[in-house]
């Protein structure tokens, strides 16, 4: 989990409850959540959109490959009549 193990995640806690505080401190847990469930959501459209562009990319190339082969094909037929 980011090279912290279980003691220094307690000591991460323990001191957030003694500045926080008890009270404030599940608000403080639940925007933290919201955060990260933000920065995640944005995360994975990113990733998304990148992998529909490399799709878009891959069949504009395919797509002008073919188009490149059938050019071929019509002008050998041509050359051969």
């Amino acid at each position: 989990m980011f090279g912290i193990g279980m003691p220094e995640l307690l000591l991460v806690l323990g001191l957030a409850l003694i500045v926080i505080g008890p009270q404030k401190m599940p608000a403080v847990a639940k925007a933290l959540g919201r955060g990260l469930n933000e920065f995640r959501r944005a995360t994975q459209e990113i990733k998304n959109t990148i992998d529909v562009s490399s799709y878009m990319e891959q069949s504009d190339e395919t797509h002008s490959a073919s188009n490149t082969d059938s050019s071929t094909q019509s002008s050998v037929k041509t050359d051969v009549s």
